[in-house]
């Protein structure tokens, strides 16, 4: 990835149990790769629930086709009814990045 590109950060306090939230976690990801401008994606989860996923995208076009994507639509409305108890989200244009790696 080089800049300019996009990020959007959402971070998330998961309610208690799955119901279904793996299913539909893997079945995004599976669905977000096929998305045109999706550039990649990283996530983690504490064992409080608290969550940050930070996904890339080419251009803010794709970041909106992606929100009104219906199947992506529908799991984040049963999100927002089931899985968090509360959730932000935040589209932010990364300008420069910077990256190391230790040579072994």
């Amino acid at each position: 990835m080089s800049a300019p590109y996009y990020a959007v950060i959402f971070t998330s306090l998961r309610t208690e149990g799955d119901q279904g939230y793996a299913q539909a976690a893997e079945r995004m990801l599976t669905l977000v790769q096929e998305q045109p401008g999706f550039l990649g994606v990283e996530s983690a989860r504490g064992a409080d629930g608290l969550g940050i996923t930070v996904s890339y995208w080419s251009s803010e076009a794709a970041i909106l086709a992606w929100k009104q994507h219906p199947e992506h639509r529908a799991i984040r409305e049963r999100g927002r009814s089931t899985w968090y108890a509360h959730c932000h989200t935040r589209v932010c244009k990364v300008e420069r990045d910077y990256a190391f790696q230790r040579q072994t």
